[in-house]
């Protein structure tokens, strides 16, 4: 989620939008993140219909220019499914992406488990009606309620929580033209939202926000469902969620869900092309992993339950 203006472009990271500098090469946009150890990224690469086709032409590019006076440090970037096979000599590592190889939905639906599928069921049956809806602001107003439904979301702060209706007017617009939005309703109350971006043969989770009061109506099974048939029925090849695995982070209520949903581990080729000795020297030693992935699988267990219990304790001792 990106604006381009000259050689700055606004990037949407953790829930705020963040200035970078940037450059354009060969259609795509360069952007160049970080401070120790400065990154440069496709834009939007996520959610873009095509990847990256010439990077040769990049690097020559990064190396040749400095928007701003920045140099990047390491460049990245990463194939598109169903392309798993590594097609150039770069220095390669893996993504773990969380995706549903869709075939049919009928057979999507039968490799669920059991309770996945009682869980679908009981939505409908407990008054869940999921729709899809067109992005105006009554749809604007019901994402301020859901986004307000707790200033906690899985252990950590919901940072969309308390934003204004013209900060999540900016912040839910992008890809609007190549999206669907699919609501679930109890009632008149959103209880559950989620964007799916089309990307030729693959189509991604750009928000998904199931409401945790309403939970009892098991909106997310819901909203996986219906993401599913829309899929199946536009022929799309495979429905993304994410990341399956976070670095060395292997256990989430999040992960469980995914594979709960029929969500399984695909290994995508992400390339490293250090441009300058920082960059070699940080690859060489690993610190373009992050925490994520350096630290051991036990250590991260241990922050991130550390982290929702420092959260909990700054929410219920925050004045009111």
């Amino acid at each position: 989620m990106q604006m381009m203006a000259g050689n700055i472009s606004e990037m949407y990271i953790k829930g705020k939008w963040f200035k970078v500098s940037a450059l354009d090469v060969d259609g795509k946009t360069i952007a160049i993140t970080g401070r120790w150890l400065k990154l440069a990224v496709v834009r939007s690469e996520e959610w873009l219909e095509t990847e990256l086709e010439n990077p040769d032409l990049c690097i020559r590019e990064l190396k040749r220019q400095r928007p701003n006076r920045k140099r990047a440090d390491i460049f990245t970037f990463t194939q598109k499914l169903p392309a798993t096979r590594p097609k150039y000599q770069y220095p390669t590592e893996w993504d773990s992406v969380a995706a549903i190889h869709i075939a049919s939905f009928k057979e999507w639906w039968e490799k669920l488990p059991q309770a996945t599928r009682k869980n679908v069921r009981r939505a409908e049956k407990r008054g869940t009606v999921v729709t899809l809806r067109e992005f105006d602001d009554d749809l604007i107003r019901g994402l301020a309620e859901l986004n307000n439904d707790s200033p906690m979301r899985q252990g950590v702060r919901n940072v969309q929580y308390g934003k204004s209706l013209d900060q999540i007017r900016k912040d839910y617009s992008s890809f609007l033209d190549r999206s669907d939005l699919i609501c679930a309703y109890f009632g008149t109350e959103l209880i559950g939202f989620m964007k799916i971006v089309y990307r030729g043969e693959v189509a991604s989770i750009l928000n998904f926000l199931p409401k945790a009061s309403h939970d009892d109506k098991r909106p997310a099974n819901a909203l996986v469902a219906k993401a599913v048939e829309l899929c199946a029925a536009k022929g799309v090849s495979y429905l993304t969620y994410g990341m399956f695995n976070y670095g060395n982070k292997h256990d989430s209520p999040l992960r469980e869900f995914k594979i709960r949903n029929g969500f399984g581990e695909v290994l995508v080729p992400r390339f490293y092309v250090p441009l300058t000795g920082w960059g070699a020297l940080c690859m060489k030693l690993q610190l373009h992993r992050g925490a994520l992935g350096i630290l051991p699988h036990r250590v991260i267990t241990l922050g991130v339950a550390a982290r929702a219990k420092w959260n909990n304790v700054k929410l219920f001792n925050k004045p009111v």
